[in-house]
């Protein structure tokens, strides 16, 4: 069984679409999406109607996708993630709007040793950024493997004898060895909005039956991305922070 692991998409198409060319080839059994489909970028319509075209996958919502479906107010969010939650409103379909409003809270169970949520398990909005947050995290969880996104940072956190050590993923192709009788908690990355100051789209390949997660960057048209998100009228900053993987 192979596993595409992918999360905050932020309706960045381009990226989106070498993720998925890349998952085909690598004969993919189930997707596994973490949230945030849109926010940021200038296909939210066109990301969404490709992840609703997948026919094996389990997903969850992101906060962007509560925000945009009026499901949680804009309080919290920056001047400039705001106008581009404002801007997805009047962008997408109220077909695609009624997606985004039935997508399914945080944690889910996947399978009977997966459990899948966009921030941490007791708070889909809270970002684990530590070892500390990863512990706290740990003590919710009950299936051995847990995949997370919200950070848009590829990292591995492992729970061995009450001890929490985080991986932070750094290379273009990278695989972890996922011991038995060991928690992992573990982020695959930002497939549209990378902020480890890496522009490639970031995901993952878990293959349970060999005991491994791979982790992968990949390379899509940044270019054609930011020109559509100047184009919509969206904030310039979405636009540039794309090229420099902020």
């Amino acid at each position: 069984m192979r596993y595409l692991i992918f999360t905050d998409i932020h309706g960045n198409l381009e990226a989106l679409l070498a993720v998925l060319e890349f998952a085909e080839k690598k004969n993919i059994d189930h997707y596994i999406f973490l949230g945030d489909l849109v926010g940021y970028g200038a296909d939210p319509g066109k990301v969404i109607n490709k992840i609703r075209s997948l026919k094996s996958i389990s997903y969850i919502r992101g906060n962007h996708d509560k925000a945009v479906a009026n499901i949680n107010s804009l309080e919290g969010f920056n001047s400039i993630a705001a106008a581009a939650i404002l801007w997805t409103r009047e962008n997408l379909s109220d077909d695609n709007m009624d997606f985004l409003t039935q997508l399914k809270k945080g944690p889910s169970q996947v399978k009977k040793d997966i459990t899948i949520c966009h921030g941490a398990p007791f708070d889909e909005d809270y970002y684990i950024f530590g070892e500390l947050d990863a512990a706290e995290a740990f003590n919710y969880l009950e299936t051995p493997i847990t995949f997370f996104g919200h950070t848009h940072l590829p990292f591995v956190y492992s729970l061995k004898n009450s001890l929490v050590k985080g991986t932070y993923i750094s290379g273009k192709a990278e695989e972890v060895e996922l011991k038995e009788n060991i928690k992992f908690l573990i982020n695959p990355g930002s497939v549209g909005q990378p902020r480890d100051r890496n522009s490639l789209a970031a995901c993952a390949i878990y293959q349970p039956d060999q005991h491994k997660i791979t982790f992968y960057r990949l390379k899509y048209d940044i270019k054609k991305a930011q020109d559509k998100i100047r184009k919509a009228g969206l904030p310039h900053s979405l636009a540039d922070r794309l090229s420099v993987g902020v």
